[in-house]
């Protein structure tokens, strides 16, 4: 078990109860409101002494508020940092979870609800930081600016995307650090290496559809519409993408090679020879977070076909969606995907983030990977030390995506650097009883504030 921080009690009560009042508003995009959880930081923001003037809730629709917040610094050290954070979560239905998961559950040592690991875990600590700042007085050595924003994990209204079209001067910084990625990777609690994002994979849907006129279900016919679907989707599980590695995964397994043993050591090794060792890319290719930092990887996730138990389906169709590796686009993924379905029945098109269907995917590629700035690393090298010695700090490409594509395209540089440690084999984002360890939690409180104090320090 990590040792949690040593935090004063204020401090620890303070951040529990942010913390649960983020994860009690509910901020999925079918029902919930991220303008509901925005006022409710402000309102924690205001009371602890921040002017009005420097509190903006703001957005596109009633529902899809986003807060930023500056923290005035003395302007000595040069431009505003930037630091994002989504406060929408991604969809939980209560029969799926063995919790309510939009209940704040602490049990087992852990907390438990939607978006304890992605990431009101890190809304609660970054709004905590901002607090204790300004209760001590601190003066930064240039201003702070948080934004806590809308429809990260879907939706037609992206926070961070809409703030840099309409409102540039409120989030304009030298550079971004996003709380929504990187971290701390632990095995059963004990640290192995601290994480910064310096590349993350292009995110896309595609809509795999095939059609049939239909009739009656006691005539079947040998092109039924589902049966089309099912066997490309059954072609793409067996069809790998091929391995790739770039400048930031190929110093992530450097590194990680000399913190494993056995097996595990001598494939990363193998791996990273010239040739590339075939064996050991398949042997690591058999772990999920491995797989998904070697190839382009995509996934069925959802399924629709047929209206009526008696008649042949008119219609199917599945969502793939699709994470693709840096140098490469979604159109030519979809023509990829052409290629491993080779069925003229089946229709592969490009949804994008307002769901807007399209028969071509957009032929920009994935940002290519940068390693981080010398000072972002520094000051991280220096608090990860403090906190987790011997667990070295490694860039790492996030094997998901962020709203750092938004950022990044603006042309401020963003890094994923967070403090929660999580688990390897204990992801669960997006999934069923979601949940973070409460040392965790408090260490990443900690982490925030001693980091931008690294940062900022005169």
């Amino acid at each position: 078990m990590l040792p949690a921080a040593t935090l004063d009690e204020a401090t620890r009560t303070l951040s529990r109860d942010i913390f649960q009042q983020l994860i009690e508003i509910n901020t999925t995009d079918s029902v919930g409101s991220t303008t509901t959880a925005a006022e409710a930081m402000a309102g924690r923001l205001l009371d602890a002494g921040f002017a009005p003037a420097d509190l903006k809730v703001l957005g596109p629709n009633p529902r899809k508020g986003n807060l930023v917040v500056r923290y005035h610094g003395t302007g000595a050290g040069g431009r505003p940092i930037l630091i994002i954070g989504h406060l929408d979560v991604v969809e939980a239905r209560r029969e799926d979870w063995t919790t309510d998961p939009f209940k704040f559950v602490e049990k087992y040592d852990y907390f438990y609800g939607r978006g304890t690991q992605d990431m009101k875990v890190d809304d609660a600590i970054l709004v905590t930081t901002f607090i204790r700042f300004q209760r001590e007085g601190y003066r930064p050595s240039r201003d702070l600016i948080l934004a806590l924003t809308a429809d990260e994990e879907g939706g037609k209204s992206n926070g961070v995307n809409w703030l840099l079209k309409n409102h540039r001067e409120l989030v304009d910084a030298e550079f971004v650090l996003n709380a929504d990625s990187g971290g701390v990777t632990t095995v059963k609690g004990k640290p192995v290496n601290v994480d910064i994002e310096a590349s993350e994979k292009l995110y896309a849907d595609y809509e795999v559809s095939a059609t049939n006129p239909g009739g009656h279900s006691s005539l079947p016919v040998p092109d039924n519409a589902i049966y089309h679907v099912a066997d490309a989707l059954s072609r793409l599980e067996r069809a790998p993408f091929p391995f790739e590695l770039n400048a930031v995964t190929r110093v992530y397994f450097e590194k990680r090679a000399a913190l494993e043993t056995g097996q595990t050591a001598a494939d990363m090794k193998g791996m990273l020879r010239t040739p590339a060792d075939a064996g050991a890319i398949a042997r690591l290719s058999r772990d999920a977070r491995y797989n998904s930092m070697l190839h382009t990887t995509c996934v069925a996730t959802r399924l629709n076909a047929g209206h009526a138990n008696n008649a042949l389906p008119q219609l199917a169709q599945a969502n793939v969606n699709c994470r693709i590796l840096p140098g490469h686009s979604a159109e030519e993924i979809r023509g990829e995907l052409n290629k491993i379905f080779a069925d003229p029945k089946i229709v592969v098109r490009y949804v994008d983030d307002a769901y807007n269907v399209s028969d071509r995917a957009p032929e920009k590629k994935a940002g290519a990977p940068v390693m981080p700035r010398p000072d972002v690393l520094k000051a991280l090298e220096h608090v990860a030390d403090e906190m987790w010695p011997r667990a070295p700090v490694i860039p790492i490409m996030d094997t998901g995506a962020s709203d750092s594509i938004y950022t990044n395209a603006a042309g401020l540089p963003s890094y994923g650097v967070n403090g929660v440690a999580i688990d390897q084999d204990d992801v669960r984002a997006h999934g069923r009883d979601e949940r973070v360890r409460v040392a965790a939690f408090y260490d990443g409180v900690e982490f925030y504030y001693r980091y931008l104090k690294a940062l900022t320090a005169r």
